[in-house]
């Protein structure tokens, strides 16, 4: 092995230390609990998938993928996301059970990265799918579902961006016509939110002043309730002004459930996965520069594996969560027990003891402390047994 690589980690990847790895857990935990709350169940899929089934259908990116041979040489995929996957079982296994079906998961995904960004290669999702109901109601119960399991699990400032798919591709159609190259371009610079760049690619189109003015008038359309009325001189056609009755309804129903102060809406939100094909969202926090969540309705996704339902659901990034949180270091709970050679078997007898009330006890011998005053600092409670240090403590 070359000694440059002996420390050296695959691109993209991370090591989680111990107290990183504990705040996930915690949050990993919250969020479980909100979601089982809900009446969800939770379940696993494979970390290989089928590059010609989930891989094809990830809406991920082919340079994106992990790919690898099996022996009867099929190509497969470390699975960039859950949703493909859950889809799948969806449409086999549990394709005769009574729908709606509420799946949730929680697990590592994979993403190539083709340079050093910050970017991970590896991260770990936790979300819900609700499957089978293709009404406002599903999509209010999965936003405030995130959103409540969002406060459970410690955050407290937030927002949801809502938009609607379906609004934006019927706005582009109505204006540039079969124009796809033009649209797709504009696009483009939507889903990297380049406004800048979008005004200006605007400006040089060969149409006329009034589609012009549209197209930049999109772009107004970011904010509360009042772009329902805002979006009227848009809505020009009738898969338009539908998709903005939905996301009316949509806003009625969050406030019934209460989280509508954790809610804006953006008519010019778009999504780099091409199988949403209605109400779709993204969640941010002020700490991170990161997407912290998203989702959507997925209608396009589950007949792909033959299996006609409609579906929406979330994802969180639980690693954003945790840096999101932005948690000081919680005091070590953890109790200390110092022994010697002739206090050794009472520090077994004491560990037991606190143990079984349920805290997590370090019995250490003495000798191999490097600096006691250090290893009791780090700690909730010291009972040190040795003569030198007289039972303090305790």
């Amino acid at each position: 092995m070359a000694k440059r690589l002996m420390f050296e980690k695959p691109l993209g990847m991370r090591d989680t230390l111990p107290f990183f790895y504990n705040q996930k857990q915690k949050a990993r935990q919250r969020l479980s609990d909100s979601i089982l709350s809900y009446g969800y169940s939770f379940m696993d899929t494979p970390l290989m998938e089928y590059h010609e089934t989930v891989g094809k259908v990830s809406a991920t990116l082919d340079q994106q993928l992990f790919k690898l041979l099996d022996q009867q040489g099929h190509t497969l995929v470390l699975r960039p996301d859950m949703t493909a996957p859950i889809a799948r079982v969806a449409a086999s296994q549990l394709k005769q059970s009574e729908f709606p079906l509420r799946l949730a998961y929680g697990g590592p995904v994979f993403r190539a990265q083709q340079a050093e960004g910050g970017k991970p290669a590896q991260f770990e999702q936790v979300g819900t799918e609700l499957i089978g109901d293709h009404s406002s109601y599903g999509d209010a119960e999965v936003i405030a579902l995130l959103v409540e399991s969002l406060q459970d699990a410690g955050l407290e400032n937030f927002v949801i961006t809502i938009g609607h798919i379906g609004f934006v591709k019927a706005f582009f159609s109505d204006v540039l016509g079969e124009d796809e190259e033009t649209t797709e371009t504009l696009l483009q610079y939507l889903y990297r939110k380049n406004y800048v760049g979008y005004r200006e690619a605007v400006k040089t189109l060969p149409v006329s002043e009034d589609k012009k003015q549209a197209l930049l008038q999109l772009l107004t359309l970011r904010g509360g309730e009042e772009i329902f009325g805002s979006s009227r001189s848009l809505a020009r056609n009738q898969t338009c002004m539908q998709a903005v009755n939905e996301l009316k309804q949509l806003f009625r129903l969050l406030k019934d459930y209460g989280v509508e102060q954790f809610v804006q809406f953006d008519l010019n939100l778009i999504s780099h996965m091409d199988y949403y094909t209605g109400i779709l969202f993204e969640g941010y926090a002020p700490n991170i520069g990161a997407l912290l969540c998203n989702g959507g309705r997925y209608d396009a996704l589950l007949p792909s594996f033959q299996l006609n339902a409609s579906a929406t659901g979330f994802a969180i990034h639980l690693e954003r969560l945790v840096e999101a949180l932005s948690e000081q270091a919680d005091e070590d709970d953890r109790i200390g027990i110092i022994v010697d050679d002739d206090t050794y078997t009472n520090g077994i007898q004491k560990a037991k003891e606190w143990r079984l009330q349920g805290h997590s006890v370090l019995l250490q011998h003495r000798d191999q402390i490097p600096d006691v005053s250090a290893f009791k600092d780090q700690l909730s409670k010291t009972i040190d047994l040795t003569a030198e240090g007289g039972a303090d403590d305790e």
